[in-house]
């Protein structure tokens, strides 16, 4: 404190002053302090997950892995992808085909030519989506020109789909034509004998029934395909 500012207050002291008045600026009460701001969280980008492989779980996709790899036989030099089957794991029903055509050596996935078109369609008249069902092949490659499959392609390709349908577990396994159900249930008995009549094909009840492509050329037996896919389907718990 200075030397007149101390004096000023003696002076004023003495004449009965005890306090002295605050100017406007000192009244003004100073700004409470803010707090500090909370660090903030850095996250990075979100992968996207791919829905075709969302809910697998990590050992169906390591036993994938070599499926897409295969070389087996002679038609994983003439294959443009392997063709491996799609659907959800615990699915009631399972279709097995007998080997993919150029629209599913193409897109990678069973069954989405003509064939495959009317196999959905008459799934959705049953009540059914197409992604409440497995769907796979016997052969995961395609025959060139869309040939019969050979006896030890079929031998080589089988074990893969036999590890498929254990890891699906369905009720139902519902072989479309003659191939697939003959090398299914290792008979020679033709499909026409056989079609809507259960058997057991590897632990699994087994319904038989027509391959769409053999509808679309006979479309006389729509009626007889729709009817086992009915069966398939209520027997399957999905109507």
């Amino acid at each position: 404190m200075s030397r007149h500012l101390r004096r000023h207050l003696e002076l004023e002291r003495l004449s009965g002053v005890d306090f002295l008045p605050l100017s406007k600026a000192a009244l003004r009460k100073a700004p409470a302090p803010r707090p500090p701001a909370a660090p903030a969280i850095r996250t990075g980008p979100v992968a996207p997950v791919d829905p075709c492989f969302a809910g697998y779980p990590p050992e169906f996709l390591e036993f994938r892995k070599p499926v897409l790899e295969c070389t087996r036989c002679g038609l994983s030099s003439t294959r443009t992808q392997v063709v491996f089957g799609v659907g959800p794991l615990g699915a009631p029903l399972m279709f097995v085909g007998e080997a993919p055509g150029g629209d599913e050596d193409l897109l990678g996935e069973p069954f989405v030519g003509r064939a495959g078109q009317l196999l959905t369609k008459t799934l959705k008249k049953i009540g059914v989506e197409r992604g409440r069902v497995y769907i796979a092949n016997i052969l995961k490659c395609r025959p060139p020109g869309n040939r019969t499959p050979q006896p030890d392609e079929m031998a080589a390709c089988m074990p893969w789909l036999l590890k498929q349908i254990q890891f699906v577990k369905p009720k139902i396994l519902c072989g479309l034509g003659n191939i697939a159900v003959q090398t299914l249930l290792s008979s020679k008995t033709g499909i026409t004998k056989l079609r809507g009549k259960y058997a057991e094909a590897h632990g699994v009840r087994f319904l038989p029934t027509f391959h769409p492509a053999y509808i679309l050329r006979n479309m006389g037996e729509l009626p007889l395909f729709e009817a086992d896919l009915g069966t398939a389907c209520r027997d399957a718990g999905l109507i």
